[in-house]
């Protein structure tokens, strides 16, 4: 089954309006800003989507990936664990004008969410976040005289995640820290959208080397040379 799709508007083409949307990324390793751009385009070409749900490990930097699909104003709500960051400031603005939701998870706790929605958990009990805000209105339970949070599963309609390589069945390999949050987010959404450096016919990868299956992963487009967010930051650059 080849999932190659010809370029990155058809690989957005189907994301829609109120979706949750998962992008991997930690800071700018990793982050698919490629996709992130096409999907931008597709908005001001055509209005949509808008109402966005997503969730990310921290809220974008400078006016290029995640903090330019921010300032579009289509995403409503943002689930990260890093609000602020090296220069979060469209986010920022957005959040002290109310015009953008936000649900803060501690980093392990977003891990594990992310993880439990692709494993089929509905819920799990962590120690972290006991005693604060962030366990307001969360059962509670104590386990061997400690207490413990409850906390739901994060699923999604779609993820964007970036890969180093992939055959045309969706077997990836990724880039050392590049990998981060990607493998969990492609078990956890419906639609796994991926671009990676290099496409291969299936077998050029070692099976031993794959780290996520291709059952995870319903659409690949090849982006052979990818931006890095730190570059285009320094750069002053703006989508």
């Amino acid at each position: 089954m080849d999932k190659t799709v010809p370029n990155l508007a058809t690989a957005v083409a189907g994301i829609h309006d109120g979706a949750t949307v998962m992008i991997g990324g930690f800071g700018g390793s990793g982050a698919p800003i490629e996709l992130i751009h096409a999907l931008i385009d597709r908005f001001r070409a055509t209005g949509h989507p808008t109402g966005l749900t997503v969730v990310n490990n921290n809220a974008g930097n400078g006016h290029v990936g995640l903090a330019a699909l921010i300032e579009t104003g289509m995403v409503a709500k943002l689930i990260c664990s890093f609000p602020r960051s090296a220069d979060p400031v469209v986010f920022t603005e957005l959040y002290k004008a109310g015009k953008i939701e936000l649900e803060l998870v501690p980093q392990g706790t977003l891990a594990e969410r992310i993880r439990a929605g692709g494993a089929g958990i509905p819920a799990f009990y962590t120690p972290t976040g006991y005693g604060t805000d962030l366990a307001a209105g969360k059962k509670i339970e104590e386990f061997d005289g400690r207490p413990y949070v409850q906390e739901r599963w994060l699923k999604a309609d779609f993820a964007l995640v970036k890969a180093e390589r992939a055959d045309r069945m969706g077997n990836l390999t990724y880039r050392a820290a590049s990998r981060n949050f990607g493998p969990l987010m492609c078990m956890a959404a419906a639609e796994t959208i991926v671009q990676a450096r290099t496409v291969v016919d299936p077998g050029a990868i070692d099976p031993e080397a794959v780290v996520t299956p291709g059952i995870f992963v319903q659409k690949i487009v090849e982006v052979t040379a990818p931006q890095q967010e730190e570059t285009l930051n320094r750069a002053g650059a703006v989508h």
